[in-house]
């Protein structure tokens, strides 16, 4: 945990220059045109600190365009801030106890968290490092997010196809000792799920799920086992599920004891959060620090406006 008095939580000028430092180590670029060398460092009172220009595409700039942060009237001492206590906190941070702790708006924190949670999430997982390999292991399941069906009005009812009425699905691969990658989907079925397994894994990997006819085939490419819940059998060697089954009780005890309620829309949002904690956990080497370091990074290159947050999934 990092020294929460630490200027960079405090001070706008010392966290504007540990951002700058962070997302330009090798000094600042123009993010319109990318040109290094025509880049200077704008001065005078009128100008406020931090700004750039670039004599190339003659565009002025701070390091916080092309972020998520970009246009944001909230101080960045309070951006790091919140992004720190995201990544320190064990159990999930609400947007209700950021508002408390940075002293802004409700609003303003919970726009806050979701464009965090935006730069937390893999936004193209097929070009992510793939997961598995050769004699590693993955497990695949999924899950179901969302309140009971008999508290849901009659308008909004509907069946989820393969498995939970009136919920969101969700499905997750799990490599053993490794990552974890977790995707919304409409439904899960064999049609569904395959693409994910081909674009995702690795050859050589074998596959461990459990009986659902969903994963039936699923084996047609890698090793598959399989383990039969529905007559009580969860390990057999090294067949089992166990691991992606702690992972969504992180999760559920996440949605269920923290969020309360997270809406269809802003799903991918919360998994990527989880996803984000679960690769980045101290047992694979990631300290707090780190994780927050990563977070900058994330920001960069992505943007979340406020018609962005109210966008349909699918």
């Amino acid at each position: 945990m990092a020294d929460l008095t630490n200027p960079i939580f405090t001070d706008p000028d010392a966290a504007r220059a540990h951002f700058e430092a962070t997302r330009w180590p090798d000094g600042a670029y123009c993010p319109f045109c990318g040109n290094f060398d025509s880049v200077k460092k704008l001065g005078g009172k009128s100008m406020g600190a931090g700004w750039y220009h670039c004599s190339d595409c003659r565009r002025k700039f701070t390091a916080l365009v092309g972020t998520v942060m970009e246009r944001s009237h909230i101080p960045v001492n309070k951006w790091l801030l919140a992004m720190h206590l995201m990544c320190a906190s064990k159990k999930v941070m609400s947007a209700h106890q950021l508002h408390r702790m940075l002293g802004v708006t409700y609003k303003s924190a919970w726009f806050m968290a979701m464009r965090i949670r935006e730069a937390m999430r893999e936004l193209n997982p097929e070009t992510e490092e793939p997961l598995g390999g050769l004699g590693k292991v993955v497990e695949v399941d999924e899950t179901y997010v969302g309140g009971k069906e008999k508290n849901r009005p009659l308008s909004k009812r509907r069946d989820a196809m393969g498995g939970a009425k009136g919920k969101e699905a969700v499905f997750s691969i799990v490599e053993r000792q490794g990552r974890v990658r977790s995707e919304h989907i409409p439904k899960v079925t064999a049609a569904t799920i395959r693409p994910i397994l081909k674009e995702q894994l690795l050859d050589g990997t074998k596959i461990m799920t459990d009986d659902a006819g969903a994963y039936r085939k699923v084996g047609r490419d890698s090793a598959h086992e399989t383990v039969n819940h529905s007559i009580e059998e969860y390990v057999r060697r090294e067949a089992h599920t166990n691991t992606i089954e702690s992972y969504f009780a992180i999760l559920k005890r996440g949605v269920i004891g923290t969020y309360h309620h997270v809406s269809q829309q802003h799903l991918k949002r919360y998994l990527g959060e989880f996803d984000f904690s679960y690769n980045a956990r101290i047992a694979l080497g990631v300290s707090d620090a780190a994780r927050a370091t990563k977070v900058i990074s994330g920001a960069v290159g992505k943007r979340v406006t406020y018609q962005d947050t109210n966008r349909v999934p699918f």
